[in-house]
């Protein structure tokens, strides 16, 4: 692990404690816990994207508001739902996003989770899906959205202003944007396909399959099979994995109130219609922490490590919990701190784990 950085449900409403008690608190404070984050050297500020629940919805705008505020930290996505979204209007709006920062984003996209609205893409004018989760359509569009940031021409010009047959490209364009795209894969098929595709590849803290083998040794063996698969394709540039865990140090009696017995295994569910698994919640003293960490497998793998955040508990909070991590528990796994911009993978260090 080099990196680390928060991932925020971005969560709002009025419940006991809430310190987010309607849209306005959770935007606000998600800028400035991105501000503090970066002063404190945490390597990304990272948020979750749902639609039709009281939760953080359209990214790009909050985003851009980090990264104007921020010099170091990379702000990002994990995941936007691709059946929600216009792939040119993501792809100018990633485009401009990313000249903003100066590259410093990671966008993670994929079908999407379960929301609360039924087939709630069609709402937003997105029809047509044969599958009805809407796979297909996510995968149709997020075909067209790579085409775009690749700079591909699209649209037919206007044979009054340019010779017939010109196809143009969405603009603007960003370079290098495409390598700062990840897929958000649930299971092992999708992170070869995303490795083939020489994205890199976000995985959660749940996977939409079962083999009864622990969490962490799945989602190692997830890691695998997509920096195989990435290889296989001939991609040469080192690619990022980053995985999601949360970790709660204990170090305060206010720690310990909240989180004190929080600690578990690995569970079964089902979430839309597929036997999942759904990783431990890690919380304790730091010492006993990287040591718990450390047999992580998958997270030893990743070269990023989000962590879960309580946002509704406030900016004073959460920052206390990524000081925590960032002085007892990160350095001991590897951490590389923020100086001059987001981590970038090793080269050395990826033909190894490859």
């Amino acid at each position: 692990m080099k990196a680390f950085g928060f991932l925020s449900f971005g969560h709002y409403g009025a419940a006991r404690g809430s310190q987010t008690r309607g849209a306005a608190d959770m935007i606000r404070q998600a800028v400035d816990l991105g501000v503090g984050a970066d002063e404190l050297g945490v390597n990304g500020a990272y948020f979750r994207v749902h639609h039709f629940a009281p939760q953080q919805a359209a990214p790009v705008p909050l985003l851009t508001a980090i990264a104007a505020r921020t010099r170091r930290i990379e702000v990002g996505t994990g995941v936007i739902d691709m059946r929600y979204e216009n792939p040119l209007h993501l792809a100018e709006e990633l485009a401009a996003l990313d000249i903003i920062s100066a590259g410093r984003i990671a966008i993670g996209i994929s079908r999407g989770s379960p929301e609360p609205a039924l087939r709630g893409y069609e709402a937003f004018g997105y029809t047509g899906s044969r599958d009805a989760r809407g796979a297909d359509l996510a995968r149709e569009k997020f075909d067209l959205f790579l085409r775009a940031i690749d700079g591909e021409g699209i649209a037919p010009a206007d044979p009054r202003q340019a010779p017939v047959g010109t196809l143009l490209p969405v603009e603007p364009q960003s370079p290098g944007l495409r390598e700062r795209i990840w897929w958000g894969s649930g299971s092992r098929p999708t992170a070869e396909w995303a490795g083939t595709l020489g994205l890199n590849m976000m995985s959660s803290t749940l996977l939409t399959e079962a083999t009864g083998v622990p969490f962490h040794e799945l989602q190692r063996e997830q890691i695998d099979l997509y920096r195989a698969a990435y290889r296989a394709a001939g991609h040469t540039r080192p690619p990022r994995v980053s995985v999601s865990r949360s970790v709660f140090p204990i170090t305060t009696s206010k720690d310990a109130l909240y989180f004190g017995g929080r600690t578990g295994g690995d569970q079964i569910g089902v979430i839309d219609g597929f036997e999942s698994t759904f990783g431990k919640t890690y919380a304790g003293e730091p010492d006993d922490l990287v040591e718990q960490l450390k047999a992580d497998t998958a997270v030893m793998a990743a070269d990023t490590l989000m962590l879960t955040i309580p946002n509704q508990l406030g900016v004073e909070y959460n920052l206390h919990l990524l000081e925590s991590f960032a002085d007892h528990v990160a350095p001991a796994l590897g951490w590389r701190p923020n100086s001059d911009g987001p981590v970038q993978p090793d080269p050395a260090d990826d033909a190894s784990r490859l």
